[in-house]
């Protein structure tokens, strides 16, 4: 197999390669990236985790290397199905992209509008995008791909297979029709062809990867469970040693299942569409990094999820058609390493089983199994878990100086018991903190004594007219407005609220009713 450097590619990029531990491409490296860097039309096949990335990515840098691209003008446009995927091919390239100064950028929805406008405002060469958020922004003037010199489809399959065919076609119609088209696929039927024959001049064609179901490191397996034995039996699988990634067919049944896995003591979180993009991308980051063991998605994950090191995929709930069946298997056997697939069926759905796979090209070995079965053990690596409830840990509280006022520990803005600010700390007594300071007790800050703690305060003492509160303070809360002209109180805070001002929260973490109420009673315990 040839090295990098040999392919064509500068020698910056190669040894970038060679710092990352990579020397040796993998085939469809080998294959396509002379023609890509040529300014071929490339048609790659092969599956997910065979090294399509770089294979794309690498010619697209040098390509956009030449010169920089104007405000909202990408030179060169990467299309995948999915957020995740976009974030992975992303952070990819980026490291790469610094050694021959270019940027890099992503659209994907679910994330801040604001900031995916700003970024292509500022000029961004290769843009990473899903086709629904693209077609958003460029609807609203914020990007336009006239400039697009080179357009590569990634997961073109998926991409047709989920509905997004009318939006790719309708943003390719966009590029320039003299530029270099690379479509990476793992199947070359149905709508893939046709975007290959109106998109694609005489491609070179790269066949260089076995289908999923072929796949000699990866094993199937068909097992047969009694309704009622089906919870404990996923439970002992997600127990087993090692990273195991299990799809069930809705987000409702992601998040029981995990919550269940959970309380039998397995370290797991659930993935699926209903999440925001945020969650989603922090829960890949702990499966990613072994802070949790089993992930329990939805089909979502199998259309963008690249972890490397899963062993097995367990289909809780088969899916529903074969091309699923091989997207979700997909996810282990990457790259070169072994993995396992797990179908678990009911006496029901064993025909509906043997058919799929039968669809999908795969031959399962099939198994009669019980919880706690030795077969069991051996088939999947199950064991019984510990029982005792895992509580995911909480993730460390960065310090935040808040503006004018004194290092507080954070500044978080909707955690403790104010209204608005607070801090994540001992909430014993309360929660809640500051937001803002004390400076010249115009602004954050309090007055009065605060013996106990709770809520958190906005505003300040400015000649009692806003901020703050007069009088004594021994329950908690906290408030917006006060002294004697907007809202707070004066004297004892059992004695009611002014015209703004009062409460917003719950009582007992340090609020009360929402702003505007009258409080007239003691505060209940």
């Amino acid at each position: 197999m040839p090295a990098f450097d040999s392919l064509g590619l500068p020698k910056d990029i190669a040894e970038e390669l060679a710092k990352n531990g990579v020397t040796t491409p993998f085939p469809i490296q080998a294959a396509t990236i002379p023609d890509a860097i040529e300014g071929r039309d490339v048609l790659g096949c092969g599956r997910t985790g065979s090294g399509k990335t770089l294979a794309f990515g690498l010619p697209v840098l040098m390509r956009c290397s030449e010169r920089r691209a104007a405000a909202n003008r990408p030179r060169a446009l990467i299309l995948v199905p999915t957020r995740e995927l976009a974030h992975q091919v992303r952070d990819s390239l980026r490291g790469y992209a610094r050694v021959v100064g270019v940027r890099v950028g992503d659209v994907v929805g679910g994330s801040s509008y604001t900031r995916q406008i700003n970024e292509l405002r500022r000029g961004v060469d290769i843009l990473v995008a899903t086709p629904g958020r693209l077609t958003d922004l460029i609807e609203q003037g914020a990007c336009d791909l006239g400039d697009v010199e080179v357009s590569v489809l990634d997961e073109a399959d998926q991409m047709c297979d989920m509905g997004f065919m009318p939006q790719v076609t309708e943003l390719l119609d966009q590029v320039r029709p003299d530029g270099q088209t690379l479509l990476f696929s793992a199947t070359l039927d149905g709508d893939v062809d046709k975007l290959v024959r109106r998109y694609m001049n005489e491609p070179r064609t790269h066949s260089v990867d076995p289908p999923v179901s072929q796949v000699t490191t990866m094993e199937h397996h068909l097992l047969k469970v009694l309704p009622r034995d089906k919870n404990k039996i996923v439970t002992q699988i997600a127990a087993r040693d090692g990273r195991t990634l299990l799809f069930v067919r809705s987000k409702y049944r992601a998040d029981t299942i995990s919550e269940q896995l959970a309380e039998a003591g397995v370290p797991s979180a659930s993935l699926h569409g209903g999440k925001t993009q945020s969650v989603r991308t922090r829960t890949l980051a702990k499966f990613r990094e072994g802070k949790i063991q089993a992930l329990v998605a939805t089909d979502v994950a199998a259309r963008g999820i690249h972890v490397d090191g899963i062993d097995m995929v367990v289909n809780v709930d088969l899916p529903t058609g074969h091309k699923d069946y091989l997207h979700r298997g997909g996810r282990t056997a990457r790259a070169g390493a072994s993995g396992r697939v797990v179908s678990l069926v009911a006496p029901n759905q064993r025909r509906m089983a043997r058919r799929l796979l039968g669809d999908a090209g795969v031959e399962a070995k099939q198994h009669l199994v019980n919880p706690g079965d030795e077969l069991l053990s051996e088939v999947t690596g199950a064991k019984e878990p510990s029982w005792e409830p895992w509580i995911e840990p909480p993730e460390p509280v960065r310090e935040r100086r808040g503006r004018g006022g004194p290092r507080r520990g954070g500044g978080y803005r909707g955690n403790g018991g104010g209204y608005r600010g607070g801090y994540r700390g001992d909430r014993s007594e309360g929660g809640g903190g500051y937001r803002g300071g004390g400076r010249n007790d115009r602004e954050g800050g309090y007055r009065g004594d605060r013996p106990e703690g709770g809520g958190g305060y906005r505003g300040g003492g400015r000649n009692d007219r806003e901020g703050g509160y007069r009088g004594e303070r021994s329950e908690g809360g906290g408030y917006r407005g006060g002294g004697e002209r907007r809202g707070g109180y004066g004297g004892d805070r059992r004695g009611g609220g002014g015209p703004r001002g009062g409460f917003r929260g719950d009582r007992r973490g340090g609020g009360g009713p929402r702003r505007g109420e009258r409080f007239d009673s003691a505060p209940q315990r």
